[in-house]
């Protein structure tokens, strides 16, 4: 400000006043400070004027670099953060940048908040992290820790996955294991329920993997070797997410198994990938967007209120039925 003063011939504190919008200059005034900054590049830092008022107003995201879920969700954060009148910055955790320097990147910024995306952290980290700045965990919920936590009902969701599948003849139903992903024992724990109740205990088979298209892919090489040496496919495969699923479609595809004729495939998540394949990704889907804005939201009250007790939203998931489903393989119910 102290250069744009000295160029357009005027005080520090004129200078000041016009960049606030405020009364106290000529309109022919405003326009030559407005034009002299303009040509040097002067830019008002908000975020020095927010500090020096004790605040940044700006919320920090975690998300995993790799998970095209995540991009879904911060393409809702930006909006309600926005409405809120809060700026967003992004940390990405990768294979080599874990969780905790991702996170302390963001608070060396001045995060006020921070929404976590799917956080892997123990129980007594989240629980400190949420003493030093209001967070809320999307995917992932820990009831030890002072965080809020948003997430779908990941049991309703595999339920309704199962269900239309039966429905379909299925019975021989494997489900690709998400390791230590968000949601991932909730999933596993209702697809054996569901295989419990229909009385397919005799078929239950949950293979082990995580939320890559690398575990549908070694999946798929897995249930076509078994498939050479003599044992027949699975006629329906429960993905732990949608990137599992399709690393699974890329696998069969290859060895000229047809989806759905020959095999059906479901996801979970409903990420922007699944619209993009040539056979629609048949998938449970979870309200991104609607996460966003509720993640936001405890964010931003619990600025407003320290006091607050740690709070959780769980939303309803929705199957979302696709091409990569359908009837049993004839000669195999």
């Amino acid at each position: 400000m102290t250069d744009v003063a000295a160029r357009a011939g005027v005080s520090r504190a004129l200078v000041s006043i016009i960049f606030r919008d405020q009364p106290g200059a000529s309109q022919e005034t405003r326009e030559r400070v407005l034009r002299v900054a303009d040509e040097i590049g002067y830019r008002p830092d908000n975020a020095a004027r927010l500090l020096a008022r004790g605040r940044s107003r700006t919320l920090g995201v975690m998300f995993i670099v790799h998970q095209t879920f995540h991009t879904n969700l911060i393409e809702g954060i930006y909006p309600e953060a926005e409405r809120l009148g809060y700026d967003v910055l992004l940390s990405a955790t990768t294979s080599g940048r874990g969780e905790a320097k991702a996170i302390e990147a963001l608070l060396s910024h001045r995060c006020e908040g921070l929404i976590l995306l799917a956080p892997d952290a123990g129980p007594a980290y989240l629980d400190e992290l949420g003493r030093r700045a209001a967070t809320v965990s999307i995917g992932r919920r820990v009831p030890s820790a002072r965080v809020d936590f948003v997430h779908s009902a990941e049991g309703k969701g595999v339920r309704q996955a199962m269900d239309h599948l039966i429905e379909l003849g299925h019975r021989r139903i494997v489900h690709i294991d998400g390791g230590r992903g968000p949601g991932s024992a909730e999933r596993r724990r209702a697809y054996r329920a569901a295989m419990r109740r229909h009385g397919l205990e005799s078929e239950m088979r949950v293979i082990p993997g995580d939320h890559t298209e690398q575990s549908g892919i070694e999946t798929g090489s897995l249930l076509l070797a078994e498939r050479d040496g003599g044992q027949p496919l699975p006629t329906a495969v429960l993905a732990g997410n949608d990137r599992s699923a399709m690393g699974l479609l890329m696998s069969l595809t290859r060895a000229g198994v047809e989806v759905p004729r020959d095999m059906s495939v479901v996801g979970y998540d409903d990420s922007h990938l699944s619209h993009l394949m040539p056979i629609g990704l048949t998938t449970v889907r979870q309200d991104a967007v609607l996460m966003a804005e509720h993640a936001v939201r405890f964010a931003v009250e619990r600025l407003e209120n320290e006091e607050l007790e740690p709070r959780e939203a769980v939303l309803d998931p929705k199957l979302v039925v696709r091409g990569t489903s359908g009837p049993v393989p004839e000669g195999s119910a």
